[in-house]
């Protein structure tokens, strides 16, 4: 019979990582850090994210396969929810905006949040060399009988294949502007 655990590992272990590092992790928690640099001003970054998400969050990381069911309400107390009619998840909640700087949600994510586990999420935006570094950071945390620590590597790289959509989807967008 198959775990949870092992069915998150293998489920998750597709997944290609982006510029990625596990800052640290424990058997009560890990903390990760994804990022990328984009050819567009902050403010383009961050609308791609709460504005664009079902464009570039992959479909296969989503609870019903499309990821059109996605949205970020982008204020405190905001849902980055996905709605499929009666079928509904609150992924996180909008914890701190500052617009083309930082978005701090709370929460977990995918199989982390049915395992009872808990996070900060935050996507970071600097001006960096004419365009945007983005950065991906998430600590999460919390009981399970399993050893947390172990799902730091998978949950990297299901987050810089996040990180990476969205870094396309801008990447896409940018070389089709006017100039």
């Amino acid at each position: 019979m198959k775990t949870l655990a092992g069915v998150v590992l293998l489920g998750l272990a597709v997944a290609a990582p982006v510029q990625a590092a596990v800052k640290d992790a424990q058997p009560n928690g890990f903390t990760l850090e994804n990022s990328e640099w984009v050819p567009v001003a902050p403010q383009v970054a961050y609308a791609a994210l709460v504005n664009d998400v079902g464009r570039w969050w992959p479909a296969d990381h989503t609870w019903w396969g499309d990821a059109s069911k996605l949205s970020i309400s982008d204020k405190a107390g905001g849902c980055f929810c996905e709605i499929n009619g009666a079928q509904q998840a609150w992924h996180m909640t909008v914890t701190f905006n500052d617009p083309g700087k930082l978005v701090r949600m709370t929460g977990g994510l995918g199989p982390l949040q049915g395992m009872g586990l808990h996070g900060a999420l935050e996507w970071r935006f600097v001006e960096e060399n004419g365009g945007t570094r983005i950065t991906l950071w998430y600590r999460a945390g919390g009981y399970t009988p399993d050893d947390i620590g172990k799902f730091a590597p998978v949950v990297d790289k299901v987050q810089g294949l996040q990180l990476g959509g969205l870094a396309t989807f801008l990447r896409k967008r940018n070389e089709g502007a006017p100039r």
